[in-house]
């Protein structure tokens, strides 16, 4: 019996320590968060959260890691920034949408299946994930959308492809070449038109046939009588409107401000797009750590199964407890199966916004851990959102092409003056007079007196417009305003909870194992260890959630303000 039982007790040990790779050491500095705030105002650089798989010392996996990393010297001093540089205009505006998000400087450890090679570049696009550059091109056979590559990708990667492959924002690219083109076609009235017209006519006239058959009746002579004609004409004309009523101006701001606005989409969009991968890649990042917290009480179940086996045929154990071992095996396989689906989905989710290849499927290459931190205070972070957000100043371009719009329509109400001038050409080949030719030049007078207020109307209407727009100004600028506060709160809160819920991870690990060894020496109950076992899986799944919350809540936040670098000094204590 004593045998048993330490054979039991080493097999408890030995998956605690190996079947159990998820449960962070308190001890670790490397693989948890800081739990002090005077970490954090002394080093601006946050130890990353790596993998709950890296979390215990004695893994081997973390092993071998930290030989690579101290052999290889792997740790990258890099910024998790996605984005470029700033272009500032004259009132300070950034109006470049290709801005960072995520400047942070952290250290980061390569996952070892992406660690890159030297003189190779980490953030390349891979060709595989390179679409076709047809977009009416569509299978129509079932090996063309067969999975065959299975790509890992990064963050980095992701939003770069976004960046070129999102089909909305290809959209909103060529609106806005659209847009370029309806202001040339606005600065077009600014020149004079020139029209050429020219024509060749021939025939056979009635007249002429009707007077021949009249003289063949009478007898006479046809001989002189020739009833065909064939004439050359043309015109060339210039026209020119001196004086439109301020029509032409105002269609020419109308149009900058639609370019302008058409610009603004892209920007605006494009930060909705980070924000939109970032959320994605969030997504899957958390379905792969499900993935495993579930593998890990699969096993966990399965061992709590080979121990109530043993005791029942040992006769310390009871049948109901093997019962209970097995129920509770099936429950975890179950939640393993869902995960895994959750996890496919959300890779094709991504995949789907990344607008990849058809053939292939992509895996997150980066592990799960804090991406940066937020410097700025509150108020800070609201009046650079009112500075930077494309929204707001959507709002006021729409503003602005209401006005110009008013005045075309009062425009009508006014005179309206043209010059114009013309030459002209006649060569009728048969008559026997030569080239005649005439030219005209003049001007044209035309004002609406009255039309019914037909233009009152419309002028009334644009007005209208121009009120809705600075309502709308008021409530998006409250709508930023919220979304910079609730993101703000919810960052810091979602740190708060990445502390809480380390150290509940190894208060549960701590606690699985008494239960284990409660039960193995016959004072304790498999209700106990099941109990400790489901702990442990929800104290994992709450720190995935806290960090993978916290990364969202910082995305959402550099979204809400946009066009801003992460800081690089920690504010949230």
């Amino acid at each position: 019996m004593s045998k048993l039982r330490y054979f039991v007790v080493v097999s408890v040990s030995a998956i605690i320590s190996a079947g159990m790779p998820r449960i962070a050491n308190a001890e670790s500095g490397t693989a948890s968060v800081e739990s002090s705030s005077e970490a954090m105002k002394t080093n601006q650089t946050l130890p990353a959260v790596v993998h709950q798989s890296d979390y215990l010392l004695d893994n081997q996996r973390y092993k071998e890691k930290q030989n690579q990393v101290e052999s290889e010297t792997l740790f990258l001093e890099r910024p998790i920034g996605l984005y470029g540089t700033h272009q500032m205009t004259g009132n300070g505006r950034l109006l470049d949408p290709t801005h960072n998000w995520m400047a942070q400087k952290i250290r980061v450890i390569p996952p070892p299946d992406v660690v890159p090679r030297p003189g190779t570049n980490p953030d390349a696009i891979p060709r595989t994930l390179i679409p076709n550059p047809n977009p009416l091109q569509f299978p129509t056979r079932p090996e063309e959308v067969n999975i065959e590559v299975t790509q890992p990708l990064t963050l980095r990667q992701a939003v770069e492809l976004a960046e070129r492959n999102n089909r909305p924002l290809q959209v909103a690219r060529e609106q806005y070449q659209q847009a370029e083109a309806q202001l040339r076609e606005a600065r077009a009235a600014l020149y004079p038109t020139v029209d050429l017209q020219a024509a060749a006519q021939g025939g056979q006239g009635t007249q002429g046939e009707l007077q021949a058959e009249q003289r063949r009746q009478l007898g006479l002579p046809t001989d002189g009588i020739d009833n065909r004609s064939l004439s050359l004409s043309g015109t060339i004309e210039a026209n020119y409107s001196l004086i439109n009523g301020g029509r032409r101006n105002a269609q020419i701001r109308a149009a900058q401000e639609a370019l302008r606005a058409a610009q603004l989409q892209v920007e605006a969009l494009s930060e909705q797009t980070r924000l939109d991968v970032a959320n994605a890649y969030f997504d899957l990042q958390q379905a792969d750590e499900e993935v495993r917290i579930a593998e890990s009480a699969v096993r966990n179940a399965q061992q709590s199964l080979r121990d109530a086996i043993a005791l029942e045929q040992a006769g310390l154990g009871t049948r109901f407890d093997t019962l209970r071992a097995q129920v509770q095996l099936a429950n975890q396989n179950q939640l393993l199966v869902t995960n895994r689906a959750r996890q496919q989905i959300n890779r094709r989710q991504l995949a789907q916004i990344l607008s990849l290849p058809q053939s292939t499927n992509i895996v997150a290459a980066d592990p799960v851990e804090i991406a940066g931190l937020w410097n700025l205070t509150l108020e800070e972070s609201i009046v650079r959102a009112f500075q930077n957000r494309a929204e707001l100043q959507q709002q006021l371009a729409q503003r602005n092409i209401a006005e110009q719009q008013r005045r075309i329509a009062l425009a009508d109400r006014r005179p309206q003056v043209d010059l114009f001038a013309n030459y002209s050409l006649l060569e009728v080949f048969n008559d026997g007079l030569g080239l005649a030719d005439g030219y005209a030049v003049g001007a044209r007078l035309r004002w609406n007196l009255f039309d019914g207020g037909a233009a009152s109307a419309r002028a009334a209407q644009r007005q209208s417009d121009i009120d809705i727009a600075e309502t709308r100004f008021a409530d998006q600028r409250n709508q930023i305003r919220f979304q910079v506060e609730q993101a703000f709160y919810n960052l810091r809160g979602n740190f708060q909870n990445i502390q809480t819920a380390r150290l509940a991870v190894t208060q549960a690990a701590e606690a699985l194992r008494l239960a284990r060894l409660r039960f193995q020496a016959g004072v304790g109950t498999q209700t106990e260890v099941i109990d400790a076992e489901n702990s442990l899986v929800e104290s994992q799944g709450s720190l995935v959630r806290a960090v993978i919350d916290y990364n969202r809540s910082l995305a959402t936040l550099t979204r809400s303000v946009s066009n801003i670098p992460l800081p690089t000094t920690p504010l949230l204590q």
